[in-house]
């Protein structure tokens, strides 16, 4: 295809008709590469997935043998690239007891997987009875049917209401709340408790306090109810640990990632469990079911060629220290910054909340975020706009890759202040 007939074809490309999308036709180092010749700066990692920078062509080498020597292989079956995958992640990557590993083909499969690991635990276990899911407001975990239902992110669940489960939720930040409403609901009903180490989408790098996580822990433990971390976001590294909830020393029932396992380079996500959640389901042969490309050898293989440069590289370390880094160059030039309410997160998820006056707290009209978003992209920065409902409503999330330089980060901190105030002032 020529760059004219992409121009021409560009305008129905998405599914629902809408303007038409910017055409990326290369992707190098920490930019994208569009179809005119204009370079962005991928401050948002794509959707907080890039983390090895992009265009890395040793990953592509990979891609490229491994498909010529495995291609379609049925989930369940192994192959080396599936095999090394798995050692590579409980030798190295995977907090310590989480030993059974499930590899599907994203984070919304995942998340979905989980709750129904979740149930299909409990029943086999002998709690039929324990089926709902406890999700907190904010959060995210995906767009399957069971993921929106365990999910309390307004915007995304609008208009899906008469479809999704009736799963209780809870405020992000008060495990008191957690065991209040395990007893409301009666604990002989509760499966589980799904949480965002970092609430990514919905919060703008929302972070709990430090005893958080452990509570949530010891409470989930006393009630027999499963405790699944979603780490699609925050997870390898993204946070300045291998994952969030290494901050706090806390080891979930059931952990969820993607994104940053294949960095972008292949369509990759993930479910690890103790060996307690599966045992009982082994011994009753129950039918726990699998995607169809899920754990696609070849981008297994990708995916562990992207841990290895992680490895090799440091780059969870490099992770915490520029995200470090950033934190403070925002804060300097945007903690006093009227429409900032907010400058929050850890390693390279940061987030900026944005309002329309910071005392007392009020906020722009519905899109803000979206508008902040597009005014970067023309001035050659990609931040991703979130939020969607209270507590936030707008909020930008910032997650480059770990790759990302010094002169680059310079350009993404003085990008913001002009994108805030240009989309400020076409609101008012």
């Amino acid at each position: 295809m020529t760059s004219e007939q992409a121009r021409l074809g560009v305008a129905h490309y998405p599914f629902i008709p809408g303007p038409a999308p910017l055409m990326v036709v290369r992707t190098e180092g920490s930019h994208l590469i569009t179809d005119d010749g204009r370079r962005v700066l991928d401050a948002g990692g794509g959707a907080i997935v890039a983390n090895i920078g992009h265009g890395r062509p040793e990953v592509a080498e990979v891609a490229g043998r491994s498909l010529g020597e495995v291609d379609y292989v049925l989930p369940p079956w192994a192959t080396p690239a599936r095999v090394a995958l798995r050692d590579r992640l409980v030798r190295s990557w995977l907090p310590e007891g989480l030993t059974q590993v499930g590899f599907l083909s994203g984070g919304s499969e995942s998340t979905d997987s989980a709750i129904r690991l979740a149930h299909a635990h409990q029943r086999c276990a002998g709690r039929p009875g324990k089926w709902k899911v406890i999700g907190r407001w904010p959060s995210y975990h995906g767009v399957t049917l069971a993921g929106l239902a365990a999910g309390g992110h307004a915007g995304r669940r609008a208009g899906y209401d008469a479809l999704l489960l009736d799963f209780p939720h809870i405020p992000w930040d008060d495990a008191d709340a957690l065991e209040a409403m395990i007893e409301a609901q009666g604990p002989d009903t509760v499966a589980a408790f799904i949480a965002e180490p970092v609430i990514g989408a919905s919060g703008g790098a929302l972070v709990p306090e430090d005893d958080y996580f452990p509570r949530v822990a010891e409470i989930c433990a006393r009630y027999d109810v499963l405790f699944i971390a979603d780490e699609v976001m925050t997870g390898f590294g993204r946070t300045g640990r291998n994952f969030a909830v290494d901050h706090w020393g806390v080891v979930p029932d059931i952990l969820v990632g993607g994104k940053g396992m294949a960095g972008g380079y292949a369509a990759m996500g993930g479910i690890y469990a103790k060996p307690s959640v599966t045992e009982p389901i082994a011994a009753t042969a129950h039918n726990f079911m699998f995607f169809t490309f899920g754990a696609q050898s070849a981008h297994c293989a990708v995916a562990d060629t992207v841990l290895e440069i992680m490895e090799r590289e440091d780059l969870v370390e490099r992770s915490a220290k520029v995200g470090a880094s950033l934190k403070e160059r925002l804060a300097d030039r945007l903690g006093d910054h009227p429409h900032v309410a907010a400058v929050r997160g850890l390693g390279l998820m940061l987030g900026l909340e944005l309002v329309r006056q910071r005392e007392p707290h009020t906020w722009f009209p519905p899109g803000f975020a979206a508008a902040v978003a597009a005014e970067a992209l023309a001035r050659g920065v990609w931040v991703y706009p979130c939020g969607g409902g209270d507590p936030v409503q707008d909020a930008l999330l910032l997650g480059p890759p770990f790759t990302i330089r010094d002169d680059e980060l310079d350009t993404l901190v003085d990008v913001l202040p002009q994108a805030i105030d240009a989309a400020a002032a076409a609101a008012s």
